[in-house]
């Protein structure tokens, strides 16, 4: 298989079937909520999910901008990454007519649409890897509008420590409130700079509902702001409820003395994502 028709595949996947991990955990969302309302959404919810596998449809209108992680093998050369980088672009290109993905990137000044191919998109996150040869990696990630405008970044003061970044992430989740589609996953970037912080966020939420960081006292942060989170009541589509968050997500990196960047990178209950490894 060539790396554009991986990327048609791959898209079809992501946007029409969550994966199994995030769908056992709203199915787990349901049988816990006590709230009626919210246990009512989240039934709709996991019916929506059922009949967009069956029918083979998005689960939402809303198909995102198209953000691809590729993690590449130590034995590729440049030239092939150039090549395998113009085969996304095509691959996506593709989805959008045969999913069809919504073309959803527009020119951000003029505001002109132009599909999502073009001005940097598909937005494309590399990675090389010491485990990989002559193997890539791709994952595609969806990202919806109505998450994606939660994000927030935060340069708080290295003096405010812990309890700053606790405070900072329920200020955040209070804030957006319903409108990134609750029961969400929260994924945070804590360290770096400005920008690097809020690539840990996105990249934190390509872990599996569950997965927790290896770093014991990251993994309790994890643990504590998703018990925190789901207390605050804000519940499926903002309605109210018990269950507010899917999961918690903490990724790290060193930061200057001076700073502490904090990152946060909501994504909406259709937690969407596809990865294959393939050999060139």
């Amino acid at each position: 298989m060539n790396i554009k028709n991986l990327i048609l595949e791959l898209f079809e996947e992501a946007v029409t079937k969550l994966p199994e991990d995030v769908t056992k955990a709203l199915i787990k969302s349901y049988e816990k909520e006590s709230n009626k309302l919210a246990k009512e959404t989240l039934k709709a919810i996991i019916k929506n999910i059922e009949i967009a596998e069956r029918e083979n449809i998005p689960l939402c209108q809303d198909t995102g901008v198209p953000i691809v992680f590729l993690k590449v093998g130590k034995n590729i050369d440049s030239s092939e990454i150039l090549n395998i980088l113009e085969e996304i672009k095509e691959g996506v290109r593709e989805a959008t007519e045969k999913v069809p993905l919504r073309p959803n990137v527009v020119d951000p000044i003029s505001r002109e649409n132009i599909g999502n191919v073009g001005l940097g998109s598909p937005f494309i996150n590399i990675e090389f890897s010491e485990e990989l040869e002559r193997e890539v990696e791709i994952t595609v990630f969806p990202k919806g509008a109505g998450s994606e405008n939660m994000s927030s970044l935060k340069m708080l003061k290295p003096s405010e420590g812990l309890e700053g970044i606790k405070r900072f992430v329920l200020e955040t989740i209070t804030n957006a409130g319903g409108k990134p589609c609750p029961p969400i996953v929260v994924g945070i970037g804590i360290g770096g700079t400005s920008d690097v912080a809020l690539k840990l966020a996105k990249k934190a939420l390509l872990r599996r509902i569950g997965e927790r960081n290896k770093d014991e006292k990251i993994r309790e942060l994890e643990i504590e702001l998703l018990n925190k989170i789901n207390n605050l009541g804000i519940g499926a589509m903002g309605l109210g409820g018990d269950v507010t968050a899917l999961d918690v997500f903490i990724e790290t990196a060193g930061t200057h003395t001076a700073s502490l960047p904090v990152g946060i990178c909501i994504n909406c209950w259709a937690h969407r994502k596809a990865t294959k490894r393939i050999r060139l």
